[in-house]
């Protein structure tokens, strides 16, 4: 039996040029058979530039995170941050917690977005009344703060629309992160003109559907995202994920339209400078 190892090309193999954006990761996520954070974060940032990417949204889970961490990734100009009560995390939290996010958010203008937010039914971790209410108030501190949100939904669409169709968010301040549903959800956030992040199984040979669903969107909202650690697309799967290997999303996303892969590594990094208010 042959033991040869599985030739994967180098994300810098493709040639991109430096003007990708990594919409959502999670740098401070402790990965499995990895280096403890920090010490790993100057390599995946160095892969991450080889590959083409030359802004990454790191996704604060909570206060607390923030502010354990965001002081070593202030260290790297490129990195932009985005701070949310995920939906898993908000049993046994109370008001006070979204509070407090609008403390930092006024303190710290590198806090580009209210995110990751939403509902979660797949998992039973938090009631849903309380995964609601928590979305509600994050949602009105986006409005009251005027900032984008990241919006979190699994097997809640129709829940979730609801709710952002009731409160009040324009239709451009909102990301729709790690779309993996079909055409149907896709007409809906179209007709809601939202952004719609792709994340990496894109790549995967049975997710057809999911690649339906890309052919209609409009390039124009289309941005890419790791959602690192988790979500590695081919060539990688099986591997931690990392913002370099977004450039196999990329690709994916150019085989569907029809696109060189440079022309859609160009725009979805304009549309996310534009998005999240980013300089050029």
């Amino acid at each position: 039996m042959s033991t040869k190892k599985k030739e994967r090309p180098l994300p810098e193999s493709l040639g991109l040029p430096l003007v990708g954006v990594e919409t959502h990761a999670h740098l401070d996520y402790k990965r499995p058979n990895a280096q403890e954070f920090p010490q790993e974060l100057p390599l995946v940032l160095d892969r991450a530039a080889k590959a083409g990417i030359a802004a990454l949204g790191n996704v604060f889970l909570g206060a607390g995170a923030y502010r354990a961490n965001s002081p070593v990734l202030r260290q790297y100009p490129q990195v932009f941050f985005l701070l949310g009560i995920h939906p898993n995390d908000a049993s046994g939290l109370d008001s006070r917690e979204v509070a407090d996010m609008a403390a930092l958010f006024a303190a710290d203008p590198n806090l580009k977005a209210v995110g990751e937010i939403g509902l979660d039914f797949y998992w039973d971790d938090t009631p849903r009344d309380v995964q609601e209410r928590f979305f509600r108030e994050q949602l009105a501190l986006a409005r009251e703060l005027e900032k984008p949100v990241a919006v979190h939904s699994r097997e809640a669409a129709a829940e979730t629309l609801k709710i952002l169709d009731e409160s009040g968010i324009p239709g451009e301040r909102v990301l729709w992160h790690c779309f993996g549903q079909g055409p149907d959800l896709a007409v809906e956030l179209i007709h809601r003109g939202y952004t719609v992040s792709i994340p990496g199984p894109v790549t995967y040979s049975k997710n057809e559907d999911l690649r339906r669903a890309v052919a209609i969107l409009e390039m124009e909202r289309v941005v890419i995202e790791s959602d690192a650690p988790f979500l590695t697309p081919e060539p990688y799967r099986g591997r931690p994920n990392e913002p370099a290997y977004n450039v196999f999303t990329a690709q994916a996303v150019a085989r569907v339209k029809g696109m060189e892969t440079a022309d859609v590594w160009r725009i979805t990094g304009e549309n996310a400078r534009r998005f999240f208010g980013l300089g050029s």
